[in-house]
């Protein structure tokens, strides 16, 4: 999910500055309360209603089984009315504040997972890379059962959430469904410290870059790493890997883009107040690839800002987007900071591509469409190659004796990771969608 929390600062998830606006009439009518509301006919808001919740409160504290105090049911009612709203709205109390802003810094203890809710399911969107989750297998699309001995099915997302969390060096378990069956998994939670852009080539020229999260400084890692690369010599293909990445700050994706298009629309947002209502254009500033061939994978763990990234490059027709539909998270929040130190995080506006398309519950849809095949390759019959005989002669004009290692490489790449090897594929031998027009 996309997220950013700056000290201090009230910031988009995705993250532009944003005060919150409200407009209330103080006075008191008759039979309720005047409340205005841009967009929105005022209405009144009945005192019977008021006294029903202060009705509602009483029963609680005085009759309900387990005894509550007066903030705990507070905190209840008001997290109840803001993440009925849809899954990614939420109401944090002040300690909750203070674990999303560590969350948003790239470094805090956990098993390191993206969790959402959908369809009343807790599921994981994907794991961060080199997490203890990664490292145990847990993969997206996994839905969360049981934390510890607690079956979570009926369970509240703060609620799981406030289970998992923990200090580093103690140990979570974890039950998860996948395909219908229950995996267990117990994980040693530690200190998620995620650099977020990691590089290698793949041989031919072609450069791998892979982005997990879209944090705070990712777009200048980003910027750091293809200089470097450059540095040891050409880049004649890109194949940026997105797949897994749930997402994180709206600048990072739009960084990102703007290495490889030098101008024209990135991404905007719309919303009920105009303050929600932002473009984000290219500029040639970072444009450091312009016409270097690209392909950029995807999966259903890519969510928010990799969609941001697959679909702005798919409507700008730079690059060919290959592996499988994306997550579909095409919402906005905004983290508002309440008088008491709490915040809401309020969905407040939907992002779309250059070309108008909404992501939200739709997802972007690959140019190539490539799932994650496991190959079994066949065995190739044993032939001794002239080069491999002992006393054969030289090429006789200077050549070196050729060996198949590129061959094995690939098949190696293939049975390990069949999307990838599509993508050095595809820019191998057909380098015009780098740049299609």
């Amino acid at each position: 999910m996309m997220k950013f929390l700056s000290r201090g600062m009230v910031c988009l998830l995705v993250a532009f500055s944003m005060q919150p606006s409200f407009a209330a009439d103080t006075s008191s009518a008759k039979k309720g309360v005047a409340v205005s509301d841009k967009g929105v006919e005022n209405s009144t808001l009945p005192l019977s209603q008021i006294q029903a919740f202060v009705e509602t409160f009483e029963t609680i504290r005085d009759t309900y089984v387990h005894p509550m105090s007066d903030q705990q049911i507070l905190n209840k009612a008001l997290k109840g009315m803001v993440s009925g709203l849809d899954p990614h709205s939420e109401y944090l109390t002040k300690e909750e504040v203070k674990d999303f802003d560590q969350l948003t810094t790239g470094e805090y203890a956990g098993v390191g997972v993206e969790v959402e809710l959908k369809n009343n399911k807790l599921v994981i969107v994907s794991p961060i890379d080199g997490s203890p989750a990664a490292k145990a297998g847990i993969l997206p699309g996994d839905v969360i059962v049981k934390v510890g001995n607690t079956v979570v099915t009926d369970m509240g997302f703060e609620d799981v959430m406030n289970l998992m969390r923990g200090d580093a060096g103690t140990t979570l378990s974890l039950d998860i469904e996948r395909h219908g069956k229950i995996k267990h998994f117990s994980l040693k939670r530690q200190m998620i410290a995620d650099n977020s852009v990691s590089t290698k080539w793949l041989g031919n020229n072609i450069a791998y870059l892979r982005i997990s999260q879209f944090q705070g400084d990712t777009a200048q890692e980003f910027y750091k790493a293809i200089k470097k690369l450059k540095g040891q010599k050409p880049i004649k293909g890109v194949v940026l890997d997105l797949r897994n990445n749930p997402g994180g700050v709206l600048q990072a994706a739009v960084g990102v883009v703007d290495a490889f298009i030098n101008k024209g629309m990135i991404v905007y947002t719309k919303g009920r107040d105009d303050v929600s209502k932002s473009q984000f254009r290219a500029t040639s500033k970072n444009t450091l690839l312009p016409n270097v061939p690209l392909v950029v994978l995807v999966n259903q763990g890519s969510a928010s800002a990799s969609e941001i990234v697959s679909g702005a490059l798919q409507d700008h027709h730079r690059g060919l987007i290959v592996g499988t539909n994306t997550f579909g998270k095409g919402s906005v929040q905004t983290l508002i900071p309440l008088s008491n130190g709490a915040a809401v995080k309020l969905t407040t506006a939907l992002y779309y591509t250059p070309n108008g398309r909404s992501i939200q519950a739709q997802g972007i849809t690959p140019d190539l469409v490539v799932p994650q095949a496991t190959l079994s390759l066949a065995k190739e019959p044993f032939i001794v190659k002239e080069s491999e005989l002992n006393g054969h002669l030289s090429n006789g004009t200077g050549g070196a004796d050729r060996f198949d290692t590129q061959g094995a490489k690939l098949s190696s790449l293939a049975k390990k990771d069949f999307q990838l090897f599509q993508a050095v594929t595809i820019l191998k031998t057909l380098p015009k969608f780098g740049h299609r027009s």
